[in-house]
């Protein structure tokens, strides 16, 4: 298999031009989807038959929930990257991808915290679930800091990826948390090897809005890495170039 496309993309002057080609695309269809997704689950799914419409909240609750730990893998393998190879870019999708993750893990905490009162009777449980998803948003935070501290970037660099791998052992505690524990938690809403238990008409407006958010939220990462590949690259001549076309 060639790879060459792989590391011409990984370059910061190739991922940095496909990124401003595509962030528009990401962020448009993307807030399109999650707006259908939303408005069609909030308005016009069903009652669930047992939580009523306090289950709605699942519209923005689960697509947070599974967007925080999709990003967290994404940043685990930037991580892996940079350690094993050393690519340039890796170090920036690190430090691109921790503020959108740990703001995904905010909202679905936040959100399960609502959904929790009306279903459980308490805002907060320390159930492993929401444990687990807990110690995700401080992975996140760890990183931000380590970014925000350190004014040596090779240092921070190393610090970030570092931390990011070892948070990838908390991800299989997310997933099967419901399964290993006797939690409050559902299981998983969506799977890849059952069908749905949900209708079709609860279920697709939730995959909508799974869909739209991350195609949002990736966007909002091409953005943030463009900036730091600006700030890491600016004594190169096409930084120079780019940055005196802009003005």
């Amino acid at each position: 298999m060639n790879w060459s496309w792989f590391h011409r993309l990984a370059a910061p002057k190739s991922f940095y031009y496909f990124s401003k080609r595509w962030e528009v695309f990401f962020l448009c269809f993307g807030a399109l989807l999650l707006i259908v997704g939303v408005v069609w689950g909030l308005a016009f799914a069903p009652q669930d038959y047992l939580q009523g419409n306090s289950f709605r909240i699942i519209y923005i609750h689960v697509p947070a929930a599974i967007v925080a730990q999709g990003f967290y893998v994404a940043m685990g393998v930037a991580a892996f990257i940079q350690i094993v190879w050393r690519m340039k870019l890796a170090p920036v999708a690190v430090q691109a991808f921790a503020p959108v993750g740990a703001l995904m893990a905010a909202l679905a905490l936040i959100t399960g915290s609502i959904w929790g009162r009306p279903t459980w009777g308490t805002w907060w449980e320390w159930d492993a679930r929401i444990t687990s998803v807990l110690i995700l948003f401080i992975m996140y935070l760890g990183i931000i800091a380590i970014h925000n501290t350190y004014n040596d970037r090779k240092l921070s660099d190393k610090l970030s990826a570092v931390v990011a791998l070892v948070g990838l052992i908390n991800l299989p505690i997310i997933k099967y948390s419901v399964d290993w524990w006797n939690t409050l938690h559902q299981p998983a809403t969506f799977s890849l090897t059952e069908k749905p238990k949900m209708p079709v008409e609860m279920w697709l407006p939730l995959l909508f809005t799974v869909i739209g958010l991350y195609l949002v939220s990736i966007g909002i990462a091409f953005i943030r890495m463009q900036t730091y590949i600006l700030e890491r690259e600016k004594k190169t001549r096409w930084v120079e170039s780019e940055m005196t076309n802009d003005f």
